[in-house]
């Protein structure tokens, strides 16, 4: 099942780093191994069983303790009675096109999961969303499906065939027992490179015991980023998959691996496909560290199909990473959208940001990040360099669970029957790291969810968006606030917004997208356009929920009584400028989706005109 699990620090360390210090690449690099080329298989394929289960994900960052916060001494930045307080935004009806994407049914029972293979019912979605060339990719734990822009589905698969690894697991065609499980795959992402035309679709691996699905052991473990390179414009056409070994990478300073790379985050220059990963330890355990990685588009978009594994290319590797007075974690690379310029000052220049908070606390500062020489990428001896800079920003902070609108909540009724007393769970917003980031312009566009309280009423889930202004000279990174400012629902009751994301054009239009949920709203999918110059306008609903999440991560026996929602939503720009999104939401149910119980969510994509 896709449930809760934290993972806390047994450390407590304070680093103290200056801005702008240049942390150059290590001498060893990592092999990038070739797996082989898969293709979709179009619409969709019933499994020969209802049998399903639940499969716990590891979601470490959802609640881990960054070094220096147990017993932290750090001085708070913002005092926690100055919670940011904007004045809320208003809702209102508006122009946009949308359809309904996977859903926990489609993941569980309606991919081809493979031979005899099944998935296993899992929340939340993770959901990532790619749109070039007229498709719409969309991934989920654990399905990826292609779609045209019109909505209408092409093709459906279960993740772990797509990326060539056994199915989530096996079962035996005349009994329905499962006799095997695959690799645990999780946190999709998905980006369409207009420069090159090219998709990628990447996730974290972990190989588990096949015989129970559990994780192995220390002295067997073994993690993965695998990752696939689609041949040409069109996803039909088949991806080529590679694999990048994570199982040592982690900071020693914080304790030994095996590791694995948590809710990998990808982004591209004209050069490179950049990673980011959260280290923890294996199994599931401790924080070691964030980690970043440079490969070169090249290499990758030049492999040809082959069905033998073969290392390709290397990616150059960074770890030990320091912001502020603390340490990395979760650098969100940037990526361009089509039409839009790379940055060819410096050699190549490819910016990540990432956020301060994570302690329960207030704070208002981001760090950007600068990696120079990218197009060195391309050459037999990478030298790339990256520096970082941490700015002065508005408030935010770690965001409250939200409630929900009283409605039908068959799975609770039912637990309630068995003995286990729950009431209507309350929705998780994660914490208060970036969502993604865009470069437009000049100009990097991001977000983050961030506890909000507005004239009216108790503190709630808000977004909290940015726009920033880096530049490099000399090799010092210095950035800016060009703009920035939040979204919130003002409303006497707890309504919030969650998982915010940007998604700008080359043209600079943006729109931020989130779900919204709350005692006035069953889980549903909204936007508000952004301008640089006067920041976010009212709310648009694009999608109104239909009934509570009645899923198995916010009950007992199954969890900690708070649903687990997201992680993430999405936002992208087309080549004609115009902003999809993608976010979760509940959905109404056929009757044969009935036969999912353990939980309701689906996702929607949207299109606007910004």
């Amino acid at each position: 099942m896709k449930a809760i699990c934290a993972s806390f620090l047994g450390v407590c360390l304070l680093l103290t780093a200056a801005s702008a210090v240049a942390q150059t690449h290590p001498s060893s690099t990592r092999p990038v191994t070739f797996i082989g080329t898969t293709h979709l298989h179009s619409g969709t394929a019933p499994q020969k069983t209802k049998t399903t289960f639940l499969r716990k994900d590891i979601d470490a960052e959802v609640s881990f303790d960054i070094p220096g916060e147990n017993g932290d001494n750090r001085p708070a930045r913002v005092k926690a009675a100055h919670v940011p307080t904007p004045s809320g935004n208003s809702i209102v009806s508006g122009p946009f096109f949308g359809f309904q994407g996977l859903s926990e049914f489609d993941q569980a029972f309606l991919v081809f999961a493979g031979v005899n293979g099944i998935n296993g019912e899992l929340e939340p979605p993770d959901q990532g969303l790619a749109v070039g060339n007229n498709f719409v990719v969309e991934a989920i734990n654990d399905a990826i499906a292609v779609y045209d822009t019109s909505g209408n589905l092409l093709a459906a698969e279960a993740l772990n065939p797509f990326f060539e690894q056994s199915p989530e697991a096996t079962i035996d065609p005349k009994t329905g027992a499962i006799v095997s499980f695959g690799q645990f795959i999780s946190d999709p992402r998905v980006l369409f490179d207009a420069s090159t035309g090219r998709f990628f679709v990447s996730v974290v691996e972990i190989d588990l015991d096949p015989a129970t699905g559990n994780f192995l052991p220390p002295s067997t473990a073994k993690s993965h980023f695998l990752f696939a390179v689609s041949l040409d414009a069109n996803p039909l056409d088949g991806f080529n998959v590679f694999s990048l070994d994570t199982t040592n990478d982690g900071d020693a300073r914080f304790g030994a691996c095996p590791c694995f790379g948590d809710q990998p985050l990808v982004g591209f220059d004209a050069n490179g496909y950049y990673l980011s990963t959260n280290a923890f330890a294996l199994p599931p355990g401790a924080f070691r560290g964030a980690q970043l990685y440079a490969f070169s588009k090249t290499a990758l978009e030049a492999t040809s199909p082959s069905t033998t594994p073969v290392i390709v290319t290397a990616a150059q590797h960074f770890g030990n990473l320091n912001q502020a007075e603390t340490v990395g974690f979760s650098v969100m690379p940037a990526f361009v959208p089509p039409g839009g310029s790379f940055v060819s000052d410096n050699g190549g220049t490819e910016y990540f940001v990432s956020s301060l908070g994570r302690a329960k606390r207030l704070d208002s500062r981001l760090t950007v990040w600068a990696m120079t020489n990218t197009s060195s990428l391309n050459t037999a001896t990478p030298d790339i360099t990256l520096v970082n800079d941490t700015i002065d920003t508005e408030a935010y902070g770690q965001p409250p669970a939200t409630g929900q609108k009283p409605g039908p909540t068959p799975l609770l009724d039912f637990l309630e029957t068995l003995g286990f007393k729950n009431h209507e769970s309350l929705i998780d917003d994660n914490d208060d790291r970036l969502q993604q980031v865009t470069l437009a312009n000049g100009l990097l566009w991001t977000s983050l969810p961030t506890v909000v309280k507005t004239p009216e009423g108790p503190v709630r889930a808000g977004a909290a968006w940015f726009i920033l202004s880096p530049s490099v000279s000399g090799g010092t990174l210095t950035a800016s606030v060009f703009n920035q400012g939040y979204v919130a629902i003002n409303s006497p009751k707890q309504d919030s917004v969650l998982f915010p994301s940007v998604g700008v054009n080359a043209a600079g239009k943006a729109v931020i997208a989130f779900s919204i949920a709350g005692e006035d709203f069953f889980p549903s999918a909204g936007y508000a356009k952004l301008d640089a110059a006067n920041g976010a306008g009212p709310i648009v609903i694009s999608f109104p929920g239909v009934a509570p999440d009645d899923g198995f991560s916010g009950y007992a026996p199954f969890a900690f009584r708070v649903g687990r929602w997201g992680d993430y939503s999405w936002a992208v720009s087309d080549e004609a400028g115009n902003i999809w999104t993608g976010a979760e939401v509940i959905p109404p149910k056929s009757p044969l989706e009935t036969f999912v119980p353990f939980a309701n969510w689906g996702t929607f994509i949207t299109s606007v005109t910004p």
